[in-house]
């Protein structure tokens, strides 16, 4: 895929977050007796999309409403796809559950536990937001069933990984900022040179490239750093590294989950799930315990395996970037961080 690095991509939405906005919607009409056309939510960093609500529906004690999804500019499976949320009266609480098109998670190692359906951490906590938003407004308690469907869902994961990572049925409802950044490497490479260059005009002495939001925030927050010494690296570790190394600063750290940075020590540079994988049995053959080659993920080997193998991968990644940046006078560290943020390894400077 190539693209005009000096085009703007649009950005798109989640899945997660056509789900939160469908929750929101299918409660107006089931406490407020009508659908909105559209509907707006708060994500977690501030921003307020707006949706327009589609294929409404009631009955008796329940209702319906659906988001097309939006991916932008980014080449997702999902983009154009419906997500649909059915709203009912629960036992006690929020509770989840998967309609068709939504997948159910069948193995270890994922951030949902295994017979529940695959709506991760972030969106089932953006969703519990929305209800006690409406909740609040209406005058009715939390004790709310949210059962979320994508349209040809079960069809679509077929060319995701999700059949390989043991999800059955259908998709995941993902997203930990709600927002589809684009997915265009020549783009977002040249969007990491242009931070590196900020940087060093900037005078920084250090600056680090992380995976993901949590990751990010993580190692912002150790070291103190600004926001303009935080390289949006995603998964393009060789992208930045091959650029650094040739236009250096004085510190660079590089933080991600358990999951890239062992593909990052297995020498990976690409760290996009559709284009690198954990290879288990050198990662058993590294830690010494034959458990792992049988694992799902690379968080299920860690739940086997703890620190001992964590830090074997810090180290080890910390090896794979020293040996792409070369001679480069660089003190470079790896920092490792769980789902929740925290540290689980380190090494380096």
């Amino acid at each position: 895929m190539k693209q005009d690095p000096a085009k703007t991509l649009r950005r798109g939405w989640t899945t997660g977050a056509c789900a939160t906005a469908a929750t929101k919607a299918a409660l107006m009409a089931l406490w407020g007796g009508g659908f909105p056309e559209h509907v707006s939510i708060t994500l977690p960093k501030g921003e307020t999309p707006d949706f327009a609500v589609v294929n409404t529906r009631t009955g008796a004690g329940w209702a319906e409403a659906g988001i097309i999804k939006d991916a932008g500019d980014d080449p997702d499976v999902t983009h154009g796809a419906e997500v649909r949320v059915r709203v009912s009266v629960s036992a006690g609480g929020v509770v989840f559950a998967a309609g068709d098109g939504v997948g159910i998670v069948t193995k270890p190692g994922l951030p949902v536990p295994v017979g529940e359906p695959a709506i991760n951490p972030k969106p089932r906590e953006m969703i519990c937001g929305a209800v006690e938003e409406m909740a609040a407004t209406y005058g009715k308690n939390t004790d709310i069933a949210v059962e979320i469907s994508i349209v040809n869902g079960a069809e679509l994961a077929l060319k995701t990984w999700n059949p390989r990572l043991g999800i059955k049925g259908g998709l995941s409802v993902l997203g930990t900022t709600g927002v589809v950044r684009p997915f265009s490497c020549s783009a977002w490479i040249a969007s990491i040179h242009r931070g590196v260059d900020v940087a060093r005009a900037s005078g920084l002495p250090h600056v680090a490239g992380c995976t993901g939001a949590t990751s990010e925030a993580t190692v912002q927050a150790l070291y103190g750093l600004p926001d303009h010494a935080m390289l949006d690296m995603g998964d393009f570790a060789g992208g930045l590294l091959k650029y650094i190394r040739r236009h250096p600063v004085a510190r660079l750290t590089i933080g991600g989950g358990i999951g890239k940075i062992t593909k990052l020590a297995q020498g990976a540079v690409d760290l996009h799930s559709g284009r690198s994988q954990v290879d288990f049995a050198a990662l058993a053959g590294m830690v010494g315990d034959d458990r792992l080659e049988k694992v799902n993920t690379a968080l299920e080997a860690y739940e086997i395996a703890g620190e001992k193998m964590a830090d074997m991968v810090a180290n080890q990644a910390l090896v794979a970037v020293r040996n792409i940046l070369r001679d480069a006078e660089i003190l470079v560290d790896v920092v490792i961080i769980d789902r929740a943020g925290n540290i689980i390894a380190r090494a380096g400077e």
